[in-house]
């Protein structure tokens, strides 16, 4: 990367053409500006060429809008976080190169609108500066009132002619996003592509090209988090649903509203959070597994009928799409701080699944797996997903939906009789006979939020409540012996194990494969199964001298966060310590170890055991 240059106009000569793995950029500007579009159309061609990708976004939790960015890995090679620091900065105003800047690579390349940005004489030792009227050019390529709905796409051309991107997937991508518009909107946009590709920078910018990766075979997909999960839901044989909207579990609701009716099925957006649980009850109980969902406050709110849920033994999944708290805190910025909410927010001994995918391709998985949980088990399931991996982007190996996909609609065949609370079910777990079964005794059961009997008629006896409240424990317990124990990142045995759970995952992996590449004693082993846990992590636990637990939660008062809390609680075990932080930001690999490093010297940096 060349000396820095304040602006750069069309002139002759041929740039340098350099090899690449991997690049990290970075577009900030405002959330009007379509810089989600850019970011989406450079992580949705990477997919489709079989490539790595991970992205990061920020947006304003205001409705007038405001600073926003984009961030999108594409790598030949894995792919496990959106990048510490980017290789190239799109700025398109002057907060955005001022507040940015500093997240780029030294000797980056920044690009920048010379419309809105005046670069600072300081930086430009530091960084490649290309300075390019976007905004005029916007203008004159289409012409109107361009320069505030174009200049994103004029952009997207610059980055594509910059790496050599594939410019028919391109501007396939392109009429896709706008085909449902006016005609004239995709000309235009397609028009704004190419005056983008076209122009010349001359010898001031640098071509790059990505190296060819391994490839994986066979098609890959592209999606977001709560794209994932959404169709995992439909996959399960999902088809009810309802809720109500608040960020980020919109976009799962929305998806369903419009895709459930393809498939015979319904989602309906209630008058509150109350009223969404409750009709998802309703229907789990008439004879399907239902869904509803939300973030934190609505959680909050459907803890009295996740109770009535838990006491009944309907099957239910509900998603959880964290985000700061408490409150409604931080709505667009990400958290891991429901985790005990969803163990514990409700009254009485209630006991649920918790689950929480790692990735993208996990939620879709995820979701198969909770639908598969409920119906056996008769309990409510967690799905805890988080604002970071809803909105982040990843290409993944296409499903195989024909071996998936299931049918999960009741089985009205006659049964001679039928205790729904049978309490000598040695696991507690009874099939369900759903609503419209003809039962050939005649004695139908009830069900209510009172405790019950085994045939659900109300009881206040002691040692009837008891014997249900052991049946509904033993549930989880059976559920517990078949969860699979997590497989160690890294050796087995060492000095630091770290450990994770949710959207995490990718940047530990990354932090061990840094360290040990460092000659650093490091792994990692990554939760899933939050409840019940899996069996066998005490003696994972017992192969190294320190186990940090790395959430996105406050430390509490004792230093360690809500996954850290529960462990320490279900081993008894003082190694066992948090790295946490509640900055709304994902983690990025250097402050893991960062952390990691001022941890160990707290501890008198030694080796200790237990």
């Amino acid at each position: 990367m060349s000396d820095t240059i304040a602006t750069a106009s069309p002139s002759g000569g041929a740039p340098k053409v350099s090899k690449i793995n991997e690049a990290v950029i970075r577009i900030a500007g405002n959330s009007q500006d379509g810089i989600q579009a850019i970011g989406g159309f450079l992580a949705r061609l990477a997919g489709r060429s079989e490539q790595e990708v991970m992205t990061f976004m920020t947006i304003p939790a205001t409705i007038s809008g405001g600073p926003s960015i984009f961030q999108v890995r594409i790598g030949s090679g894995e792919v496990l976080s959106a990048g510490d620091e980017a290789d190239v900065l799109l700025a398109l105003y002057q907060h955005s190169y001022e507040d940015h800047i500093g997240s780029l690579k030294k000797g980056g390349i920044v690009l920048f609108d010379a419309d809105h940005v005046e670069p600072k004489p300081e930086w430009q030792k530091d960084y490649h500066h290309v300075g390019i009227p976007l905004s005029t050019l916007a203008v004159e390529a289409i012409g109107g009132t361009a320069k505030d709905k174009g200049k994103n796409i004029y952009a997207l051309g610059l980055i594509a002619r910059m790496f050599d991107l594939n410019v028919p997937k391109l501007e396939k991508l392109i009429s896709e996003r706008f085909g449902g518009k006016d005609e004239s909107i995709v000309k235009n946009a397609l028009v704004a592509f190419h005056a983008g590709y076209a122009y010349n920078t001359g010898n001031l910018l640098e071509t790059f090209k990505f190296t060819e990766g391994p490839g994986k075979g066979g098609h890959q997909v592209v999606m977001n988090g709560n794209e994932a999960l959404g169709y995992g839901l439909i996959a399960a044989g999902v088809r009810f649903g309802a809720g109500y909207p608040i960020t980020p579990w919109s976009d799962i609701m929305e998806l369903l509203r419009r895709e459930l009716p393809k498939y015979g099925g319904t989602f309906v957006q209630c008058e509150d959070e109350i009223a969404s649980i409750s009709m998802a009850v309703g229907a789990s109980y008439a004879g399907r597994v239902a869904v509803t969902g939300s973030s934190g406050p609505g959680i909050s709110l459907k803890s009295e009928a996740l109770g009535w849920a838990v006491m009944a033994e309907v099957p239910l999944v509900i998603v959880d799409v964290q985000r700061g708290g408490p409150s409604t805190g931080l709505p667009t910025s990400v958290e891991q701080s429901d985790l005990n909410i969803a163990r514990f927010g409700s009254h009485g001994d209630s006991p649920r699944v918790v689950l929480a995918p790692a990735n993208v391709e996990d939620c879709f998985y995820t979701a198969i797996e909770a639908v598969n949980i409920a119906r056996k088990y008769n309990v409510p399931v967690f799905i805890l997903s988080d604002q970071a991996i809803a909105t982040r982007i990843e290409a993944f190996p296409e499903p195989n939906l024909e071996k998936l996909c299931q049918d999960i609609s009741p089985d009205l065949t006659t049964v001679p009789d039928f205790k729904p609370y049978d309490l000598t079910t040695p696991d507690g777990v009874v099939p369900r006979v759903v609503p419209g079964t003809r039962i050939a005794s005649g004695k139908y059961p009830v069900a209510t939020g009172l405790e019950h009997d085994e045939a659900g008629h109300p009881t206040a006896a002691p040692k009837m409540h008891q014997a249900m409240v052991a049946k509904r424990r033993r549930k989880l317990l059976a559920l517990q012996a078949t969860v699979p124990v997590p497989k160690v990142y890294g050796p087995p045995e060492g000095n630091v194990l770290l450990v994770g759970w949710g959207s995490t995952q990718g940047p530990i992996r990354e932090a061990v494969d840094r360290a040990r590449g460092a000659g650093d004693s490091i792994s990692s082993l990554h939760i899933k199964h939050l409840n019940p846990l899996p069996n066998g992590l005490d003696n994972i636990f017992s192969g190294f001298h320190h186990v940090f637990v790395v959430e996105m939660n406050d430390e509490g008062l004792y230093g360690y966060g809500q996954l850290g809390g529960l462990l320490r609680a279900r081993f008894c075990d003082p190694r066992i310590r948090g790295i946490n932080k509640t900055d709304g930001l994902t983690w990025k690999v250097k402050e893991i170890l960062a952390a990691v490093k001022m941890k160990l010297s707290s501890n008198g940096g030694a080796a200790k055991t237990v």
